[in-house]
């Protein structure tokens, strides 16, 4: 089991990284689903991923809303600048730019989003052709299907504790 913490700015990061966590997510303003937050920018995450690695904690970048196809090529741009900073794994929700970083960048290590509702074994099957490390299940998932999902497939499972 690990610990997974939110990180909604540097301070948090911070805070998360000395009290224990093994890894962080964050996002990037304008690309998450909690953009009412301070977040980060393209130039204030760099520190934030070398503070995070010097303690090696990884970092996720949530990325995880719905893109236009006027938007992808911004999203991969993202995503490549954020692979040569060093994040350790995308949370994504739009099944488009999944395919599309598995294409692009194969590489780099893709969490399914809450934010696609995954919350049964079958939902979670019809995407295995898409190279997914994690899966953060829906928190709506019942423990005896998150024990099924366990038995039945080789991905991580994550799920949120509160909420």
């Amino acid at each position: 089991m690990k610990i997974l913490s939110p990180a909604g700015n540097l301070e948090s990061l911070k805070m998360a990284v000395y009290n224990g966590a093994d890894e962080v997510y964050l996002g990037i303003n304008d690309f998450n689903a909690r953009n009412n937050i301070d977040g980060f920018t393209l130039e204030t995450l760099k520190p934030a991923v070398d503070f995070a690695h010097i303690y090696g904690v990884k970092v996720h970048l949530a990325i995880n809303i719905l893109f236009s196809s006027t938007e992808l090529q911004k999203a991969l741009d993202v995503v490549c600048a954020c692979l040569n900073m060093g994040v350790d794994a995308f949370i994504v929700q739009d099944l488009g730019l999944i395919s599309l970083i598995n294409k692009l960048y194969p590489q780099a290590e893709i969490h399914l989003s809450t934010q696609m509702g995954i919350h049964n074994l079958e939902g979670l099957l019809a995407l295995k052709d898409y190279k997914l490390k994690r899966v953060v299940l829906s928190r709506e998932t019942p423990l005896n299907e998150i024990k099924r999902i366990r038995e039945n497939t080789d991905i991580e499972i994550e799920y949120f504790v509160h909420g």
